[in-house]
């Protein structure tokens, strides 16, 4: 096994005891006490628990059920009307109806990390058979874990209620839980401040008895803890939460103001110090193929599971759902994530340029590939988008298909609308990034599952938010392009430069900003990432709305046409963040509601 740090849902010593036992200590601790002591005096117990905190940790990996990030932003468009992205994208949330609603259960994995926290050295059995070492092991993952869960809330909230060491019994009456919400600033200071205490304490890698173990891979490490720090503080410099002035009237009852009315570059500087920490650790690396074959570089860095780019993963998780949405209707798969032709213009082309500069690009014609003709929008294209996108005519081989075959979206072909009242692109795209082919669980199917882990955090991330905020803080320091080459470098475009095989280096800091953000589009696009961007940059406004895809009720030519999705992707002031259900609101009078909900 790869000796790099990732995140396992739970260790397998760990895993039976999720279902059977989670729910029962989470009641346990305001009301049996003698039981909860019991808890903590057994090894095997205080680890059961301990396990139930990591359980709080999303699983983000349906397309529909349990996230909405990738069909609630620009990127890609759903066929389906009866869900909650579709209620978003509509207009419907608000805070009588929040849709993916998790306020509440992170302030529980928030509670149970801190009960956690504070009774652990309670455990003589641990302190006995493995000394202090392990019980700081685990209070540091605990301490982690709390940390990670007020990341979330803040990233789909903004400013959240921090309830520092305090368990609150979740019977407490309402009295007691009148805190008002914290100063944005404030949450990152506090949440960065326990990144850096649990990394202090947590090993570079998994250990057990202070020794290096494949047996606890799956725990929290140092890698992970400043990982999520370089999002954190990513995030809270970016135009959302750094000086945004439209937002001066967000204060608290008192008056305090919730988001930062004055422009700090130096929250760039600490946004570059964390994400450069995380790269000096030298244990990560981009996955690149043995042999060189790029198409296989990008597929291994999700179906090679526990690889060198891998630093936060979650190994049980919903995948089997995500390949049978994403595969065509001919593999035995519902047809139904399309990338918008917003994001098929946003790949670059084979020279490394945008479509918009390159001469390879035409949107006139067709080529033989194959034996099928294929639209020369599609030609051309640089090696992540045959790797990203199925588009009509390209070739996939997965699910119930045999052999591989061209595979069609035309209105009478065998993925079209014609032939299924719902399981259709409405886009005339599918997403083909991280489908695993041998997931056969779809119409026809026999239940196959294709394992692998799911992907919280990578090291191209980390790349290129280090790029973002060097750019911001200090335009021209080389490594900026250094780590954005590296990662087109992996992609297998040409890279910035001046050498006769590089494309020119952007002129200014505007232009290079737009390089990094289409860089960051493409390289992490269906990852979760690009509903959170356009909200931190602001861009949200200009790039949600009506979208577009081929027009997927013609056949032959009259399919090559950009034509508006049948359901625009609304976007209004409100939906920079979540509202907070009206039943907190009503439990704590301190809170004020999220701007124009």
């Amino acid at each position: 096994m790869n000796r790099h740090i990732k995140l396992v849902l739970i260790t397998a010593v760990l895993l039976s005891t999720l279902h059977t036992g989670c729910k029962k200590f989470l009641e346990q601790v305001p009301n049996d006490r003698i039981t909860i002591e019991e808890v903590f005096r057994k090894k095997a117990s205080s680890e059961q628990f301990l396990a139930n905190v990591y359980s709080f940790i999303p699983d983000e990996a349906h397309p529909i059920n349990s996230t909405p990030w990738i069909g609630a932003a620009d990127e890609a468009d759903l066929t389906w009307t009866n869900n909650g992205i579709y209620q978003i994208n509509t207009g419907n949330l608000n805070p009588s109806n929040v849709l993916y609603d998790r306020w509440g259960n992170y302030y529980q994995g928030i509670r149970s990390a801190t009960f956690f926290m504070q009774h652990i050295n309670e455990n003589i059995e641990i302190r006995t058979q493995n000394g202090q070492q392990l019980i700081d092991q685990y209070q540091a993952e605990a301490r982690f874990l709390r940390a990670y869960f007020y990341f979330l809330l803040m990233r789909q909230y903004g400013p959240v209620v921090l309830v520092g060491e305090e368990v609150i019994p979740p019977d407490a009456p309402a009295s007691t839980l009148q805190i008002p919400r914290s100063p944005f600033d404030d949450c990152v200071n506090y949440v960065s401040s326990e990144l850096d205490k649990a990394a202090e304490v947590l090993p570079l890698l998994p250990q057990r008895n202070g020794q290096t173990s494949d047996a606890e891979y799956g725990r929290i490490t140092k890698g992970i803890a400043l990982a999520v720090k370089s999002r954190l503080l990513l995030y809270a410099a970016s135009p959302l939460y750094n000086g945004n002035t439209d937002l001066a009237a967000f204060r608290n009852q008192d008056g305090k103001a919730l988001i930062s009315q004055t422009y700090d570059v130096q929250k760039w500087k600490r946004a570059a110090d964390a994400a450069k920490a995380v790269i000096d650790l030298g244990i990560y690396s981009l996955y690149k193929d043995p042999a060189g074959n790029t198409l296989k570089s990008l597929d291994g860095v999700f179906f090679n599971s526990w690889n060198t780019e891998q630093i936060f993963v979650r190994k049980g998780n919903d995948l089997g759902q995500w390949d049978v949405h994403c595969m065509p209707r001919q593999a035995g798969g519902w047809s139904g994530v399309g990338p918008t032709q917003e994001t098929v213009d946003a790949y670059f082309m084979a020279d490394g340029l945008l479509p918009a500069e390159s001469p390879l690009y035409t949107e006139s014609g067709f080529t033989t590939v194959n034996g099928a003709e294929v639209y020369n929008m599609y030609m051309n294209r640089e090696p992540r988008f045959y790797h990203g996108v199925t588009y009509h005519n390209s070739r996939w081989q997965g699910g119930t298909m045999n052999a591989p075959a061209a595979i069609s979206f035309f209105a009478s072909g065998p993925n079209g609308r014609n032939g299924h009242p719902t399981d259709f692109s409405k886009t005339g795209y599918l997403v083909r990034k991280n489908v695993g082919p041998q997931t056969n669980i779809g119409s026809g199917g026999n239940g196959q599952v294709q394992s692998r882990v799911f992907i919280l955090y990578r090291l191209a991330e980390i790349y290129l938010n280090y790029a973002e905020s060097l750019n911001e803080f200090a335009y021209g320091d080389p490594d900026a392009l250094k780590y954005l080459n590296a990662v087109r470098e992996r992609a297998g475009i040409p890279t910035y430069g001046s050498a006769a095989n590089q494309v020119p280096v952007p002129a200014d800091q505007l232009q290079t900003r737009a390089r990094i953000r289409a860089e960051r589009r493409i390289e992490l696009a269906y990852e979760g990432h690009r509903f959170f961007d356009i909200r931190r940059w602001k861009i949200a406004p200009q790039v949600m709305g009506v979208l577009h895809g081929m027009d997927v009720s013609k056949d032959g030519n009259n399919f090559f046409k950009r034509v508006a999705t049948t359901t625009p992707h609304l976007f209004r002031p409100a939906y920079y963040w979540w509202p907070i259900t009206q039943y907190e609101i009503d439990r704590n009078r301190m809170i004020v509601q999220n701007p124009s909900w």
